[in-house]
């Protein structure tokens, strides 16, 4: 079972030190220490390990260190920064598990994008050493990129020479989407195994600043408090992030036999601003978090979530105007982002989802995203019957990867005049088109288990390419192509034996044999 729970005085390979608006996290990564036995991370390479402490240390300079404006991402060992996810643990890894490291590795540093674009956080990538695929793909998520100029040092993406396979976090769609970087320079970048040293990797728009070794350490500590400069965090006193223990907001019973999970999220009980962890919404954000993680890498085989809630739908309209009351607070905003990232893992998360929309839910402004984020919605037509409502925060406080709200994307675009802050019943409800069923009380056991056994008998391969061409109606963005394409082509390519075959470029990369194609163009 993988924990994804961690703190700092349990990391193995990140340091993370703060002096006034900058911090700095330190990739040190100890190659004893892999996530699971098998492999060494040597030359800074991580597995998902590295991740869980970089998606935690991230959590903790948002929330318990807001004088914090600038992060400086750079590397403990001499001339290395990081050559990318360890290719031995690739090697040695089922098809579900690469998918879901790379998955949570691309929600980690869309992560570090989302903070610089709403939260006032700034990146700089401090490369002190040579920089290879995964290593560079971080990079490449940061604001800016800083490179030493050593005359030895590069940067590459050496995937599709080396290993057969693609950058797995992003990386080919940041280099045209996000640097501008020229197609044809792309692509010989991304065939060139050994990289590109500083001075044509600033030329070709690799990377932002090229410093001298002995001007490196001062040099990136300028340009970040230049970076800090561009801030709107406060400062002030922190939020620390105490250990959650067991879930009280989000409760997940499994049945392995009809391969589903009910996920149950409580609403909240009181209406008030409490500035620590325990504040109804931080909390609600953290165990969804953890659930959702928890589902998609242990429990790989069950493959719907009925999503339910249980509560007082006037009690959450009442907290998401509390929520845009103080949408300006630092830490009302930092809370926000986090039920945003935890929301859109449901959005790419490769599970149906049905919601069961019943009498004593609370399928309300925020907690309506659940919904929302399903692919079908049930709603229980009877006299004293369940009602859901809309609330400002719907329209666009909690964008999908698509940069669209999930109910301009429910309607593809076209939204039709809806009510906000008003109980809708199930007739209601379903005359605006809000769910996808209103059965009543004599069909709803039958049609509702119906759909479930359905569901939970089709191809899950099928399911997951269907589900993932329906969810992001619209227009594509930079976060949907890395998705779009990754779910497509690696997913396509590490089950190819040009990659993981006997003879893959994989499984033979380290031995001294040379990998065996199959020449065919498919």
């Amino acid at each position: 079972m993988i924990s994804f729970e961690t703190r700092p005085e349990r990391y193995s390979h990140w340091k993370l030190s703060v002096e006034g608006p900058v911090a700095t996290l330190t990739l040190d990564v100890a190659e004893d220490k892999p996530l699971v036995p098998g492999y060494k991370l040597k030359l800074n390479s991580y597995d998902l390990g590295v991740d869980i402490e970089l998606h935690d240390a991230l959590n903790r300079i948002r929330f318990e260190h807001p004088a914090v404006k600038a992060v400086v991402i750079t590397s403990g060992k001499s001339r290395i920064f990081c050559s990318g996810a360890n290719i031995y643990m690739l090697g040695s890894s089922s098809h579900a598990w690469k998918v879901n490291f790379c998955k949570f590795t691309n929600e980690t540093r869309n992560g570090i994008e989302d903070s610089s674009a709403h939260s006032g956080l700034k990146f700089l990538a401090a490369l002190n050493g040579a920089t290879a695929g995964g290593g560079y793909e971080l990079a490449l998520a940061c604001d800016e990129i800083a490179m030493i100029d050593d005359r030895s040092s590069t940067v590459s993406l050496p995937e599709v020479p080396l290993l057969g396979v693609l950058p797995g976090t992003g990386g080919l769609t940041r280099l045209v989407d996000k640097r501008k970087v020229r197609r044809d320079l792309a692509d010989v970048f991304c065939t060139t195994a050994e990289g590109v040293r500083a001075a044509r990797a600033r030329e070709w728009k690799l990377v932002d600043h090229v410093f001298k070794p002995q001007q490196f350490g001062d040099l990136v500590k300028q340009r970040a408090l230049e970076l800090a400069r561009q801030s709107d965090r406060p400062g002030g006193a922190g939020v620390t992030l105490a250990p959650l223990g067991e879930s009280r907001l989000v409760e997940v019973k499994l049945d392995p036999a009809a391969r589903t999970a009910e996920i149950t999220l409580k609403g909240p009980e009181q209406v008030v601003l409490e500035r620590n962890a325990d504040w109804y919404p931080l909390r609600l954000a953290r165990e969804l978090d953890r659930a959702i993680l928890d589902l998609r890498h242990n429990q790989r085989e069950i493959g719907l979530w009925i999503l339910k809630t249980k509560g007082n739908p006037q009690q959450v309209l009442e907290l998401d105007a509390l929520l845009e009351k103080h949408d300006n607070d630092w830490f009302v905003r930092e809370v926000i982002g986090y039920l945003r990232r935890t929301l859109s893992r449901l959005d790419v998360s490769s599970r149906s989802m049905f919601a069961l929309i019943e009498p004593g839910s609370c399928f309300a402004g925020t907690l309506l995203e659940i919904a929302l984020a399903a692919d079908r919605s049930y709603m229980l037509d009877a006299e004293d019957g369940p009602k859901i409502a809309l609330s400002p925060l719907n329209f666009g406080t909690y964008p999908m990867a698509n940069g669209r709200s999930r109910i301009e994307t429910h309607f593809c675009g076209e939204v039709p005049s809806v009510p906000q802050n008003e109980m809708l019943n199930s007739g209601r409800a379903g005359q605006l088109g809000l769910v996808t069923s209103t059965p009543d009380e004599i069909d709803w056991e039958g049609e509702v288990r119906i759909a479930i056994e359905e569901r939970a008998s089709l191809s899950p391969d099928a399911l997951t390419g269907m589900e993932a061409c329906l969810r992001f109606a619209g227009p594509e963005t930079m976060s949907t192509r890395v998705f779009g394409r990754l779910t497509a082509w690696q997913n396509w390519i590490f089950n190819r034996p040009n990659a993981v075959g006997e003879q893959g470029a994989l499984k033979v990369y380290g031995t001294g044999s040379k990998a065996k194609f199959n020449w065919e163009r498919v």
